[in-house]
């Protein structure tokens, strides 16, 4: 059994979530937290599990804080309505981050993530959580954006390019621009790198929409979907831009 354990602060969100990890058999969920205070409490005086599914935004702060006090191996999968705490969420033990309200097929690809990085059983299982991590960085899916007093989630395959201007970055869709919480060098952490690529300090652009290169006086890229100012690829990003498009 995968003994789990539940972080969250809010009761109809605990127990869908507990619904649909009943769908799993072999997980078996051995204590559901409320806030940081209680968690760190529980941390301290149990076995760590080797499941942790916890919400971030707690009501007496950050599920983070458990952790950064209480250091543990266990496999942590966010969950959350939050995308600006992405970055530091795959610093502390994150296999995954799941936006709510979180999908089940997004709930089965984090729950078969984790079961690829269980250790093999001639293993003695002491091996440090940064080597059983796959190489390859976790990448970001979804985007939460505000819109007033209501939130959209937009799906990154549906984004023509990120670009900052007057210190906030905003990303373009076929509909609008929207608002994000996001620093471009945090996207360039978390994007897909085979689908992204940062042209220059002020804008990211996907291969899913580029219309046209110019390459003469200098490299200039159309976009399907893109904000007034033209697009330029920086001189010493060249090379990696055209060895990009072909990778």
């Amino acid at each position: 059994m995968i003994k789990t354990v539940i972080i969250e602060d809010e009761k109809p969100a605990s127990r869908k979530l507990e619904r649909m990890l009943s769908n799993f058999p072999e997980i078996e969920i051995v204590a559901k937290i409320e806030s940081v205070e209680e968690g760190v409490a529980w941390f301290s005086e149990n076995e760590h599990p080797q499941l942790i599914f916890s919400d971030i935004v707690l009501g007496d702060g950050l599920s983070f804080d458990i952790f950064e006090k209480i250091p543990t191996k266990g496999f942590i999968i966010y969950t959350t309505a939050f995308d600006q705490y992405t970055l530091k969420a795959f610093k502390l033990n994150s296999i995954d981050y799941l936006l709510k309200p979180i999908l089940d097929e997004d709930l089965e690809g984090a729950v078969e993530k984790f079961k690829s990085f269980i250790p093999a059983k001639n293993t003695d299982g002491s091996q440090d959580i940064k080597q059983l991590i796959r190489k390859e960085k976790s990448t970001l899916s979804r985007v939460l954006v505000k819109i007033g007093y209501n939130l959209k989630i937009i799906q990154t395959q549906e984004i023509s390019c990120f670009f900052s201007e007057n210190k906030i970055v905003y990303l373009q869709t076929e509909d609008r621009t929207y608002p994000s919480d996001f620093t471009l060098d945090e996207l360039e952490d978390v994007l897909d790198e085979k689908k992204f690529f940062r042209v220059n300090r002020q804008f990211i652009v996907s291969s899913d929409y580029i219309k046209n290169i110019h390459t003469s006086p200098y490299y200039k890229v159309d976009m399907k979907f893109q904000p007034e100012e033209e697009i330029t690829v920086s001189r010493d990003r060249v090379k990696d831009f055209k060895d990009w498009l072909v990778s």
